[in-house]
């Protein structure tokens, strides 16, 4: 004996699971477009429980592998230049990475050897006539002075090659940790 309560208990229950297709259908679909329009994070990456982005494993991966050291470039403190990365490292006694950052390499390219820093200015007129700072000088090239320094004004070079220039400009953050991490007589090694 079915009662009327029992068929609308049935046509609710009917009508709740077509809702929930529909609603579900409407996500996947939405999902979807979201991604042919380039709109989802890249390579897997999520939102966090606070709503930022959440880094993808590829990122994660690659964040990590930046603070992998080159092979062959010394012990003990010391800053680590790979030419071929145009990558700074600056490495604690520890042999623990501080931290790395790209760089923007001059025209002239110091030999792979190492070096010590020789002296340092706060401000001064790069070669290229832009005005910089923490400057932190390690040798010569090519008749060159070569260091790392940041533009006072934060900018990128604007190489001209027919001028030398030594200076491997960072970012304005990374000079100033350059500034405090590499006194004088601090290794620099440099890396293919």
């Amino acid at each position: 004996m079915t009662g009327k309560s029992g068929r609308s208990a049935g046509t609710f229950v009917a009508v709740l699971t077509a809702l929930a297709f529909a609603v579900v259908s409407f996500l996947a679909f939405q999902a979807a477009a979201a991604q042919d329009d380039g709109h989802t994070a890249p390579n897997g990456a999520g939102t966090g429980a606070n709503g930022s982005p959440t880094p993808s494993a590829s990122a994660l991966d690659r964040k990590e592998s930046e603070r992998v050291l080159p092979a062959d470039s010394g012990t003990g403190e010391r800053v680590v230049y790979s030419l071929r990365r145009d990558r700074v490292w600056l490495v604690g006694a520890n042999e623990r990475v501080s931290r790395t950052y790209e760089v923007w390499p001059g025209t002239v390219d110091p030999e792979p050897d190492a070096y010590e820093v020789t002296s340092r200015t706060a401000q001064v007129t790069g070669t290229d006539g832009v005005p910089i700072e923490n400057v932190v000088i390690f040798g010569y090239a090519d008749g060159t002075v070569v260091g790392f320094s940041a533009a006072a004004d934060g900018s990128r070079p604007e190489l001209d090659p027919a001028k030398k220039t030594g200076g491997i400009r960072e970012r304005t953050a990374d000079g100033e940790a350059m500034w405090r991490f590499a006194t004088p007589g601090t290794p620099v090694v440099v890396v293919p």
